[in-house]
C-alpha cells in the first residue's frame, strides 16, 4: 500500500499536475472493499462488529487500493436523507415510480428531514482511522434532481413544471435548500477534505430536463452547494451521468465546480473530454465501465497508461472508471487499471 497524500487530489482539482499518478473513484463494491481492506479489518466476527464496521472496511478498501481519501456519507436512519417508499428493483429501477409527492397537499404532508437534526458523527468517530495526510470526501444522499425524481416520478415532474411551475419551484427549493445545509455541515468537519455533489442530470443524448429548466430549477441550488463547500475552503466535485455537453459552461463558469466525474464512451470518451475541458475543470476517472468489462487486461492497461501519460505534464486528471465499480466489473480488470497509477 503506497503512502496516501490528499494533496495530490487537491492538485488535480486545482488543475495542476500531482506529485505522482493519482486515483479517483466514487465508490467500489462490498466484495472489492473486503478484498482490498484485508483480513485484519474485514474478518471481524459478526457478533463483534460495531456500528462503524462497514465504514471501516470501506476506508481500508480505498486506502488499500492506493487512493488518497475515502468517500463517506453519514448513513442510517438518523443520517440525512429524503424518505421514500420501497421501490421495485431488478437490474434497474423505473424513473416513474416516485409517488411520495403528487400535488400541493402531499408536498405539505411529506416528512421532510431537518439536516441540523441528523447524525454526522461518522466524520468524527472514524477520523482516527484515517492515516496522516488522508481525508474523507463527503457525498450526498443523491442530489437535487435525483431526489425530485425519486419523490415525484420523472413524467409527473415534467408535467408539474409545465402545469404548476410554482409547485415545481417549491419542491426543488425544499430539496435544494436542505442539501445546501447538509453540505455546509459536512464541509465543516476537519476530516472532510472535499465534497461530491452527486446528481445524475442526463440521458445519453440530452439533459433530463431542458437546459432552460435545469437552469431554472436545478442549477441555482448546485451553485449554492458549491458556494457552501468553497466557503469551508474545500473543493467541490460534480458526479453526474448523462450527456451534459449543452450545460458544461454552466458547470464550469456558473456553478464553478472544481472537478467533473462520470464519463461514457457512447457519449464522449474521457480523452475527448480532457482535451475539451481539462484546462477549465479537473477531469476525474473516465475509463468507461463497459470498456472495463468487455476489454482484455492488456487493453485496459494500455488505455489507462495512455490517459495518465496524456495528463502527466498538464495535470487536471485522476485515473478511475467512468462511473463506479459495481460487482459485475471483473476485479482483475479494475486492479489492472489502478496498477497503472500505483505500480502495484
Amino acid at each position: 500500500m503506497r503512502t496516501p497524500e490528499f494533496a495530490n487530489l487537491l492538485s488535480v482539482l486545482d488543475r495542476k499536475a500531482p506529485s505522482r499518478p493519482t486515483l479517483f473513484e466514487f465508490f467500489l463494491n462490498w466484495d472489492l472493499y473486503v478484498r482490498l481492506a484485508g483480513p485484519k479489518v474485514a474478518d471481524v466476527p459478526e457478533q463483534k462488529r460495531d456500528r462503524w464496521y462497514g465504514q471501516r472496511v470501506q476506508i481500508a478498501g480505498f486506502l488499500g487500493a492506493g487512493y488518497d481519501y475515502a468517500t463517506m456519507m453519514p448513513s442510517g436512519p438518523d443520517g440525512f436523507h429524503f424518505p421514500q417508499r420501497e421501490k421495485h428493483r431488478e437490474q434497474t429501477i423505473s424513473l416513474n415510480e416516485g409517488d411520495m409527492i403528487t400535488d400541493r397537499a402531499s408536498f405539505k404532508a411529506y416528512p421532510w428531514m431537518d439536516p441540523d437534526k441528523c447524525d454526522y458523527s461518522v466524520f468524527e468517530a472514524l477520523a482516527p482511522e484515517l492515516p496522516r495526510g488522508t481525508k474523507f470526501v463527503a457525498h450526498g444522499p443523491s442530489g437535487v434532481l435525483e431526489n425530485a425524481i425519486a419523490l415525484v416520478g420523472f413524467e409527473r415532474l415534467c408535467i408539474i413544471t409545465m402545469t404548476d411551475p410554482d409547485l415545481a419551484a417549491d419542491i426543488f427549493t425544499r430539496i435544494g435548500s436542505s442539501l445546501v445545509r447538509y453540505y455546509e455541515i459536512c464541509a465543516s468537519f476537519p476530516s472532510v477534505g472535499a465534497c461530491i455533489s452527486n446528481d445524475d442530470w442526463g440521458f445519453k443524448n440530452q439533459t433530463m430536463l431542458s437546459p432552460q429548466d435545469m437552469r431554472t430549477y436545478v442549477f441555482p441550488w448546485h451553485t449554492r452547494i458549491v458556494e457552501a463547500i468553497h466557503k469551508a475552503g474545500k473543493p467541490a466535485i460534480l458526479h453526474s451521468c448523462g450527456n451534459l455537453e449543452a450545460v458544461m459552461d454552466d458547470v464550469i463558469d456558473v456553478m464553478k465546480f472544481d472537478g467533473k466525474h462520470s464519463y461514457e464512451d457512447a457519449i464522449m470518451p474521457v480523452e475527448d473530454a480532457y482535451e475539451r475541458w481539462g484546462k477549465r475543470i479537473a477531469i476525474l476517472g473516465g475509463i468507461d465501465v463497459d470498456f472495463l468489462i468487455r476489454s482484455g487486461e492488456d487493453e485496459v492497461r494500455k488505455r489507462s497508461s495512455a490517459m495518465l501519460e496524456r495528463a502527466r505534464k498538464r495535470g487536471s486528471y485522476a485515473l478511475g472508471s467512468g462511473n463506479s465499480i459495481p460487482a459485475y466489473v471483473p476485479q482483475e480488470k479494475y486492479l489492472t487499471m489502478i496498477r497503472c497509477a500505483t505500480g502495484g
